[in-house]
């Protein structure tokens, strides 16, 4: 049925919003999302943070590991690993490596050693950047037992010292006792020049008057 003309103009007039929505494409990455105060924010300005999968974390978990395998190593091998992180350190997490480091110092039972650990752990604790602030509350852990640690080796270095003076003078008493049993025996083989001669004794005769 044709429509007579001017039909076509009595139709429902359409809002202009409605206009823009039908002209514009649906686009899911420009939809409109409500904030928390009941604005619309767009949605792609909610950013999400995304950790890179191949960056790895390096902390307590990793720490504990290294510290184990420590355990099963020879002391040379100790000493291997040693001479391997003081020579060749990790450039990129210098702070993590500071740390085995330390670690690796205490398990050679060595005062100089531990007095370089504790030295490491400072250094760890005075540096301000993200991986050593991300490391601080494990390095005061450490730190606090490297202290303990230090503290023992101490007593233990005082006792080993009041040992060996006990021992050296016992030895100093055993040479003089030696000495005094030596004179004795010498003076018991050739007799004794310093005592006095002995008085001879003469028999009475039978019959004498006495004095």
């Amino acid at each position: 049925m044709r429509l007579p003309s001017g039909a076509a103009d009595q139709r429902a007039p359409t809002s202009p919003n409605a206009a823009v929505a039908a002209q514009a494409p649906s686009r899911p990455d420009r939809d409109l999302e409500m904030s928390k105060a009941g604005e619309r924010i767009p949605a792609a300005s909610v950013q999400e943070v995304k950790v890179p999968a191949d960056k790895p974390a390096f902390g307590t978990v990793e720490l504990l590991a290294y510290a184990d395998r420590l355990r099963a190593m020879s002391p040379a091998e100790t000493a291997a690993e040693i001479a391997r992180l003081s020579d060749r350190p990790d450039a990129r997490h210098a702070m993590f490596s500071n740390l085995q480091l330390a670690v690796a110092l205490t398990q050679t039972r060595s005062s100089q050693d531990t007095l370089r650990a504790q030295t490491l752990l400072q250094r760890v604790l005075a540096h301000g950047d993200d991986e050593a602030r991300a490391l601080h509350p494990l390095a005061r852990l450490l730190a606090s037992r490297v202290a303990d640690l230090r503290r023992l080796e101490d007593q233990v270095d005082k006792q080993a010292q009041q040992l060996r003076d006990s021992q050296r003078r016992i030895d100093q008493l055993n040479e003089r006792l030696e000495a005094v049993r030596a004179i004795e025996r010498s003076l018991t083989r050739n007799g004794n020049p310093l005592a006095a001669p002995a008085v001879p004794v003469t028999p009475n005769p039978a019959g004498a008057a006495r004095p």
